[in-house]
């Protein structure tokens, strides 16, 4: 699936539009370059689910976990917890054992990883991977897939 943002006042729509596609799957690996809208999409992503907290990058605490706060779809009940990753500065698998990361990846909740190459083989193999694309006119194409 090909979803395309030409505006920033699409965000929620194509967000909405991203969680529709979900099913049972909890594993997204959102792959892009740096400032290609990766965190301000999975923000939207939560504010869609019903996450009421801020949502910003984990860049320096590697996870945040967020709470739906007003359930806005079935699969996501009030309380359900939201994992987002940041594996941005991670320089060595030891680091990634370390915050035990196997508790949250096979969790059964919804996680949401930014710059998941640093995993390279310990990212499950039922992980969705979502490309983030920043185009010339400034709007982003996700290949999610």
């Amino acid at each position: 699936m090909t979803l395309t943002l030409t505006s920033i006042d699409q965000l929620n729509d194509v967000a909405k539009t991203f969680i529709s596609t979900i099913g049972k799957r909890r594993i997204f690996a959102f792959y892009g370059s740096m400032g290609a809208g990766k965190t301000t999409f999975i923000a939207a992503v939560c504010k869609a689910l019903g996450v009421t907290d801020t949502v910003t990058s984990p860049t320096f605490a590697i996870v945040n976990e967020y709470e739906v706060a007003h359930q806005q779809h079935p699969a996501f009940p009030q309380g359900e917890v939201v994992y987002h990753f940041d594996f941005y500065r991670i320089n060595h698998k030891e680091e990634i054992y370390d915050m035990g990361y196997e508790e949250y990846l096979y969790s059964g909740r919804l996680c949401l990883i930014e710059w998941p190459e640093v995993l390279g083989d310990l990212l499950p193999d039922d992980a969705v991977k979502v490309q983030i694309e920043e185009q010339a006119d400034g709007s982003r194409t996700l290949i999610v897939g």
